[in-house]
């Protein structure tokens, strides 16, 4: 993170700043679509969203970090054991670890809802005990706390020009339809895990179990049936997407830009898994870097119209953040 930044979001204890660091490094190395799109904020913006996204990995990995050689009865402690520091920071504004140094910090800048990170925390768990969902219904259940709840953190950084509580369900949607395209472009990396994030009666619908899926995993084939399925989900999902569509003009003008990149990268995704036919289970939809550079020229030609009109939003404890 620069010291630009850094100085113009009003961090200067040089512990704190080496925290948000942290939590930069982070991002860049393991969520390249959202690094790129958060560099399409204002500097003042860029280590709040960096600490959200930072803790929100960091947790992430406990859960599905193969690499490490933790038990599950290991990685339930680490969850445990985040879970404590995280309130405890909360509560008294530092932790003793950098991200959660950072994401304190940060909760208490923009007075984000504490209830947002016990939700988080609440989905985290469940990944270690479920590895299937019945019903789309069970699915958003899970969701709700591991990406709704991260729209939901963002969205006092980004500033709203309408109440917070009108633009929220929207922000809440956008990062479930995030979430839903990564579930339908990583099947067969999930299924690798254990894991089938797809809603068990929309697969059945179609003549789809685990069962086939391991098959197609293990052989190579694609089959029909699990393509209709995932024609299905893509279709559900860019509904998903139609809803957080509409709360882009309810945010503060200098943060639409990052936003809507994000959701033309993402929903990019989802053309190129509905250009495969829905075969996502040997091979990782991705969109081209032709298209990828592209939104992002458009973007940044958004972002030298908006900040030539608008200020950035308010962002220290001391000043209430717009709206």
């Amino acid at each position: 993170m620069t010291a630009r930044e850094l100085d113009a979001a009003g961090v200067h204890e040089p512990g704190l700043r080496a925290a948000y660091q942290r939590c930069r490094e982070l991002n860049a190395r393991h969520g390249k679509t959202y690094f790129l799109a958060t560099r399409l904020l204002t500097a003042p913006q860029r280590p709040a969203v960096h600490a959200l996204y930072g803790f929100a990995r960091w947790a992430d990995d406990i859960v599905d970090d193969t690499d490490s050689r933790l038990t599950p009865g290991q990685r339930d402690r680490a969850l445990t054991e985040l879970d404590a520091q995280l309130r405890s920071a909360l509560r008294h504004g530092h932790g003793g670890h950098p991200v959660i140094t950072a994401l304190a910090d940060t909760a208490r800048r923009y007075r984000i809802d504490p209830r947002h990170f016990t939700d988080f925390m609440r989905s985290m768990r469940m990944d270690l005990h479920i590895t299937g969902y019945r019903s789309l219904e069970d699915l958003h259940t899970y969701m709700h706390g591991s990406a709704a709840v991260i729209g939901l953190q963002v969205l006092p950084v980004l500033g709203t020009v309408v109440p917070r509580a009108e633009a929220a369900p929207h922000a809440a949607s956008l990062g479930i339809a995030f979430q839903l395209t990564n579930f339908l472009r990583d099947v067969g990396e999930d299924l690798d895990r254990g894991r089938v994030y797809l809603p068990g009666d929309r697969l059945a619908a179609h003549g789809v179990d685990r069962g086939l899926l391991r098959w197609c995993r293990r052989t190579g084939r694609d089959d029909p049936r699990v393509r209709a399925a995932v024609g299905e989900l893509c279709a559900v999902t860019r509904g998903i997407y139609r809803h957080a569509a509409a709360g882009i003009p309810m945010l503060h003008p200098v943060s639409r830009p990052c936003v809507r990149t994000a959701y033309v990268l993402y929903q990019g995704i989802l053309d190129e898994i509905e250009a495969a036919d829905g075969a996502v289970l040997h091979r990782r939809a991705v969109v081209p870097r032709r298209r990828r550079t592209a939104v992002l020229l458009r973007g940044l030609t958004a972002i030298a119209v908006s900040r030539g009109r608008h200020a950035a939003p308010g962002r220290t404890a001391g000043k209430e953040p717009v709206r």
